[in-house]
């Protein structure tokens, strides 16, 4: 008999399987930890963009956590995308009844072209409810500038901006990812008081579908495994650097990372047989 640590993905559904709970779901089995979800919205979606979005209705994503939490408790939770004021609240109700730990935030507001993804409600809903409740949010350069109320055009605005929002939210740490022409790889955290920059080496990679996603459920899986943050996060950045690295090519548009890197390849004559 054994067991292992646990992590759960509360996010939405990519049927194309590079981004949403299904990249959760394999970065956590990558990290060796067992990860469980529970379903914010399905979506019609591939490596050239999204066709279509289900709402899962807020009671019945109250069901699913119910569902978890009660059974097999998770040891860190990460946040995904969640398009409604209802959901939010939802979750933020739950999150706070089973007094959930590790909980890590990717604020999904405001997509790489600068397209807004949730409504105004929705943001201020999450502002309100869920932001402070997380351990750690891992905002990019433009849901940053929406949460600080400042444009970030350098990396002296993305420490400024981290300030910022940390302020405003004194128990929650602060992770301003890097990227958008802005500062590429290198993201600044800002905790307890504290700024640290994380510097990575940028991957001329264009399948980047899923990177966020990726990186929060990382820093979950690390932060459920018994790390700090600056550990967990130093070490999700280790290992989304090896899956962009790893060059994977699926798809007509920008493709999936591969989260399975680490894995052993089979063996040829298992694959043909």
């Amino acid at each position: 008999m054994s067991t292992m640590k646990t992590a759960l993905t509360i996010a939405g559904s990519d049927s194309s399987g590079g981004a949403g709970i299904q990249a959760d779901l394999k970065t956590m089995t990558a990290h060796h930890v067992y990860g469980m979800s529970c379903i914010t919205a399905l979506t019609a979606q591939n490596t050239l963009g999204v066709t279509g979005i289900l709402d899962v209705p807020a009671d019945f994503l109250g069901q699913q956590l119910d569902a978890v939490f009660t059974d097999i408790f998770p040891d860190a939770v990460k946040i995904g995308m969640v398009s409604s004021a209802e959901l939010i609240r939802m979750i933020g109700s739950k999150l706070t009844e089973y007094h959930a730990k590790n909980i890590v935030l990717d604020p999904v507001m405001v997509s790489t072209s600068g397209s807004r993804l949730i409504s105004e409600d929705a943001v201020d809903t999450l502002k309100e409810v869920l932001i402070p409740l997380a351990d750690v949010i891992t905002p990019n350069i433009p849901e940053a500038e929406v949460l600080s109320g400042i444009p970030i055009q350098s990396e002296e605005d993305m420490c400024r901006a981290a300030e910022l929002i940390a302020s405003a939210y004194p128990k929650t740490a602060v992770l301003v990812k890097g990227g958008h022409a802005l500062a590429d790889a290198n993201d600044y955290l800002y905790a307890n008081g504290k700024g640290t920059w994380f510097r990575g080496v940028k991957i001329e990679n264009e399948n980047t579908h899923g990177t966020g996603c990726t990186l929060s459920s990382a820093i979950a899986s690390n932060l459920a495994l018994g790390y700090t943050l600056p550990e967990a996060v130093k070490r999700a950045k280790d290992y989304l650097s090896g899956a962009l690295a790893a060059e994977l090519n699926l798809g007509k548009g920008r493709g999936p990372m591969d989260h399975a890197y680490l894995v052993t390849e089979p063996d040829e004559e298992l694959l043909f047989t």
